[in-house]
């Protein structure tokens, strides 16, 4: 799931270059307005670029979840006032 992701992230980025690129080394010249069209267009993809890499999928682990590391868990839940603090033994 991340790889494919990742590879949905640098090609929405890809994009976006290659219309700014092409907007201001090639479509400029017929027309002007077409070329700000076209980055009005490319500016758009970043945020959405964004938001699809960092999108929870359906077997991501989430922040909260445990790590299946026992003492980790415990010391996290703790942190996060779920369990009372250890008490050292006496």
């Amino acid at each position: 799931m991340y790889a494919r992701r990742r590879h949905l992230y640098f090609a929405m980025m890809g994009t976006c270059v290659t219309l700014f690129v092409l907007a201001w080394g090639v479509v400029r010249i017929w027309s002007v307005p077409a070329a700000v069209g076209m980055c009005l267009f490319a500016m758009v993809i970043p945020p959405v670029a964004a938001m699809v890499a960092n999108r929870r999928g359906p077997d991501d682990r989430w922040w909260d979840d445990p790590s299946g590391d026992p003492t980790s868990d415990e010391w996290w839940d703790e942190l996060d006032g779920k369990k009372r603090p250890h008490e050292p033994p006496q």
